[in-house]
């Protein structure tokens, strides 16, 4: 019998959090500032980049041809080369990356006049290297140079758990350039830390995960169990640093396999033995290995084995096969001595 498997839901939901980063990421779009942001991994900042980042595209439309005012890109790994970031903004605007780097570079300039990009959000920040950053104050002091000018704005979204904020290190040192970069960054708001869910946010969140799940769960009652999901989810496993917030991560998994088991079981509303082993899953048991073998074919090798003519004959006689001796059947005689 095939289980049933629930539609799973992939969009944006504007949860709280989503709403703190994004009103740092708009202010940065429109007032043409800096900002370093921090969040913890798992918080839901690329869901967040992507839903502002196309709706600016919506908003600019299609007249004159393209634009992009927010242009996003993910920091190259293991690349700490500026041509690698030159080739991520190039994919971004949609373009190829023909000839050479030193040729190209140049033209990335204008290009970004032409598609209007007023502001430039570098995900994974904290992957940036030294050539990286070069090239980005390079890049900025460029458009507002030119004429006319074109200041942009620039985020640096970074991954971070406790009181340390990445780059900031970096920016503090004492070098003029550095200093400069310093400079650029906004003058009340240069390094912001963005908080996950509190336990009323995550009600919020239930109450909308229950109107998207209603089609599949007509009786879903997701939160009156806000109480005991957010216990689970302040476990010191899934908060180290003891913060008391939820990460959207941990909360989606959770109701996600929750809601898989008690769908395969054809229930109209999410079983609590599955919510409480979905957490179990998410702590104690996080992990554990699941280990994956050919468990048919052992049997049918096993099967065979005992089907085998070899397995039903006497051990001392496949002993004496194998030191070449010959057992003689009890009607034929023995030969004789020659003696």
């Amino acid at each position: 019998m095939i289980s049933r498997k629930l539609p799973l839901f992939d969009g944006f939901i504007e949860t709280p959090f989503e709403q703190r980063f994004q009103s740092l990421l708009r202010e940065s779009w429109h007032q043409r500032s800096w900002h370093v942001i921090v969040a913890e991994p798992g918080s839901g900042k690329t869901m967040g980049i992507r839903d502002l980042r196309d709706e600016a595209a919506r908003a600019a439309g299609m007249i004159g041809g393209r634009h992009y005012p927010v242009l996003a890109v993910t920091t190259p790994k293991n690349d700490p080369r500026e041509a690698a970031l030159g080739k991520q903004l190039w994919t971004a605007l949609g373009l190829r990356t023909r000839g050479r780097w030193s040729e190209r570079k140049y033209l990335l300039f204008e290009l970004l006049v032409q598609y209007g990009v007023e502001c430039l959000i570098c995900d994974d920040a904290h992957d940036l290297s030294m050539p990286h950053l070069i090239f980005l104050k390079e890049l900025t002091d460029q458009l507002f140079l030119a004429f006319p000018s074109h200041p942009l704005g620039l985020c640096l979204v970074t991954a971070g758990r406790g009181a340390s904020i990445p780059l900031k290190d970096v920016f503090d040192q004492p070098e003029t350039m550095w200093m400069q970069f310093r400079r650029r960054l906004d003058g009340l708001h240069p390094y912001c830390r963005v908080a996950s869910h509190t336990e009323g946010e995550v009600r919020d969140i239930l109450l909308a995960l229950e109107h998207i799940y209603r089609p599949s769960f007509p009786a879903l009652s997701l939160q009156q169990w806000t109480g005991s999901m957010y216990t689970w989810l302040t476990h010191p496993l899934l908060d180290p640093q003891k913060s008391g917030r939820v990460l959207m991560d941990h909360l989606m998994k959770l109701v996600t396999m929750a809601l898989q088991w008690s769908y395969a079981q054809a229930e109209v509303d999410v079983s609590p033995k599955h919510l409480e082993a979905a957490a179990e899953q998410l702590t104690l048991r996080r992990d554990k290995i699941h280990m994956v073998d050919a468990q048919n074919l052992k049997k049918e090798d096993e099967n065979e084995k005992r089907e085998s003519p070899e397995e039903t004959e006497d051990p001392k006689v496949r002993r004496e096969e194998k030191r070449g001796r010959k057992k003689l059947s009890p009607e034929e005689p023995k030969s004789p001595n020659p003696k």
